[in-house]
């Protein structure tokens, strides 16, 4: 995959997000983590979020996102705006992320949904796990858990 370049996959009728973020995308990160209501995903159930994606990137690997790309509030499906800066819907300061269009729930590009939005909790991360540098499984992971 290509820097910046976002693939959709389905998994269990969902589909599967997957973000090969660029090293500023990663930067990122770090200047949303005081307005993100769950910052490490510790509030997030663990059916929702694995040990291994429980940190500020929410991935195995900083530069993937692989999330469920389905609102926590009512099932919608959020829009990717990666551009930075003030767009309709967004804050001026916006740093990159998903807007879901029918509340207007904010996530950053870890899927952390922003404080006071709708949505209650952060995207989804399905069990994965990295069979070599561009192979990638779903719903398993190196546990065998699914």
């Amino acid at each position: 995959m290509a820097v910046g370049e976002m693939k959709t996959v389905e998994w269990r009728g969902k589909p599967v997000w997957i973000l090969k973020r660029s090293p500023e995308m990663v930067a990122s990160l770090k200047k949303t983590d005081g307005v993100v209501a769950d910052p490490k995903s510790e509030r997030t159930p663990d059916a929702l979020t694995p040990a291994y994606a429980r940190n500020e990137h929410r991935s195995i690997k900083p530069e993937y996102l692989v999330a469920v790309g389905i609102c926590s509030h009512l099932g919608c499906s959020p829009t990717s705006k990666f551009a930075e800066g003030a767009q309709p819907n967004l804050p001026d300061d916006w740093a990159g992320g998903f807007l879901c269009p029918c509340h207007g729930s904010t996530f950053d590009l870890a899927g952390r949904v922003f404080k006071n939005k709708p949505a209650p909790d952060n995207l989804e991360v399905p069990r994965h796990m990295y069979l070599s540098d561009n192979k990638l499984i779903i719903g398993k992971d190196e546990k065998g858990e699914a």
